[in-house]
């Protein structure tokens, strides 16, 4: 074995019940290098390292740290042997400080020494180039921030291997930026890194070497030098696939969407829309980017009849009649009833758009049930409908009559995204709606977008990545803070100019 192989699996395999999480993977990470962990959703990439952290016990295979055989049955363990997760959900205390956090559980013989404490964090992040208000407290932090505090907390305790899951999902441009040039240090410093992540480009700018995996099993390892978006995709995919999105010129617009100084507070009293103002064109894809957190689902719930505005105006013009609607303060139902029909496909899928406990079937009869004629619903038409879905965004359930519940969260996104758009919506608002799913499905439900803006429909996508964002839209709205920092072109804007203006304050907002 070789002497500089930080942490190496052998044959690593993970059931649950009848669920095959990962089979027999085996993968290696050296000291001083940074492994990416690349593949679709459902593959077990998470799985496999919350393993390796001790959250889970694998139930065959062989783990060794610098050569030699361990067990890693618990949290505590991992930590004894140098290892260091930190999750895409934090886990950290609100209302303490970025120090306290960093030092909270440690046991020390020698008693408690603060200040000292302090001196040897301050260490940490000078030697890698963090930029960590240590008194600050976590919940004044943003997310880069809190994500700093996760790393400078497992870096305290002696970590030399590090995992990340997902970690530039909520970060800007140039907060991602930031994170690799630190990520880069620790590396020059020996540390072995391994990230978890699906994004492409992110996995060709910083790693040294990629390892895939395919439903549960291992794929292969390539040098990332030696590799492309390309064969990266075939490897997760198993086959070759197209990673353009088809973005065709917007044709015959009008406004159909017009926003005017719409304003609301939460249940805590605080603003989070103020003065919001934009255009959403029938023929044309509306993004909408910002960091997480900004008001966007607000701003979606609110057009769609399911939020309280305390000022401002949402004016639907209706392409039958010809008639303006102020939509604002109309339950969902009345929006519904007046022939607007506006498709949301929310954050929190079985939380608001789908039953659990319903087959796809009946979720499907959701939508239209309404319109039975008798006591006795129809169920003819949804089924198809279902099928159709499952069909064409390749849903896997063994049958249409599956309870939701029972699938993985990207089967759950298909169903939802595929029952939208099948309403034949004038205005159809999408949060996210390929979160949960692997490149290929991500893919199809762009060109589904697209095909509907064709088609004339408003659409207004708000998505994480903005590389998509920039390929797919033809116009960005930015938004910080609730309130609209900025309105760029999507085939001319850059990341960059759209990371300033997620970070741009409402001081610089009201100095211009």
């Amino acid at each position: 074995m070789e002497q500089n192989i930080a942490l190496e699996l052998k044959n690593i395999t993970k059931t649950f019940g009848n669920v095959i999480a990962n089979k027999n993977v085996s993968l290696k990470v050296r000291k001083g290098e940074i492994l990416s962990i690349l593949g679709e959703n459902g593959s077990g990439k998470t799985t496999l390292m919350n393993m390796v952290s001790g959250i889970y016990y694998p139930d065959h295979g062989q783990m060794f740290i610098d050569g030699k055989e361990c067990i890693i049955a618990s949290p505590k363990d991992a930590f004894n042997y140098k290892i260091g997760m930190i999750h895409q959900h934090f886990k950290l205390v609100d209302v303490f400080s970025a120090a306290e956090n960093i030092v909270l559980g440690l046991k020390d013989e020698k008693g408690f020494d603060m200040p000292n404490y302090i001196e040897k964090i301050k260490e940490i992040t000078e030697k890698y180039g963090f930029e960590l208000d240590l008194q600050k407290k976590i919940y004044e932090m943003s997310v880069s921030e809190k994500q700093t505090v996760e790393i400078v907390k497992v870096l305290f305790r002696g970590a030399d291997i590090l995992i990340l899951d997902e970690p530039t999902a909520v970060l800007t441009p140039q907060e991602t930026v930031k994170l690799f040039k630190v990520l880069k240090n620790m590396r020059d410093s020996g540390k072995a890194i391994i990230i978890i992540t699906h994004k492409l480009h992110e996995v060709l700018t910083l790693s040294d070497y990629v390892t895939v995996l395919r439903k549960g099993e291992y794929a292969g390892t390539v040098k990332t030098s030696e590799t492309n978006e390309a064969e990266l995709t075939e490897m997760m995919v198993g086959k070759k696939i197209s990673l353009n999105i088809h973005r065709s010129v917007p044709e015959n617009t009008c406004d159909r969407l017009v926003v005017q100084k719409i304003s609301c507070m939460n249940r805590e009293g605080t603003k989070v829309l103020d003065d919001v103002s934009f255009t959403a064109k029938s023929g044309e894809i509306l993004g909408i980017a910002g960091i997480a957190g900004s008001g966007q689902r607000e701003l979606l719930e609110a057009i769609a009849g399911l939020g309280h505005l305390d000022e401002g105006k949402i004016i639907y013009n209706d392409p039958k009649s010809g008639k303006e609607e102020n939509l604002r303060d109309k339950t969902p139902l009345q929006i519904r009833q007046m022939g607007v029909r506006l498709a949301f496909v929310p954050e929190d899928r079985l939380g608001m758009g789908l039953v659990g406990n319903m087959d796809i079937v009946d979720n499907m009869m959701l939508r239209s049930y309404k319109k039975g004629k008798s006591v006795f619903l129809q169920r003819k038409a949804p089924k198809s409908l279902a099928e159709e879905i499952i069909e064409r965004l390749e849903v896997v359930t063994p049958s249409a009559n599956t309870p939701v519940r029972r699938l993985s969260g990207g089967n759950v996104q298909k169903i939802l995204v595929g029952r939208e758009i099948a309403s034949s919506p004038t205005v159809l608002m999408a949060a996210y709606p390929v979160r949960g799913l692997d490149i290929n499905s991500s893919y199809t439900i762009y060109n589904l977008l697209n095909e509907q803006k064709e088609k004339g429909v408003a659409v207004i996508f708000v998505g994480e990545d903005l590389d998509v964002l920039l390929e797919l839209c033809d116009r960005i709205l930015v938004i910080g803070s609730g309130r609209v920092t900025g309105i760029v072109d999507g085939r001319s804007a850059t990341k960059e100019e759209i990371g300033l203006l997620m970070t741009k304050s409402s001081e610089q907002h009201d100095e211009e």
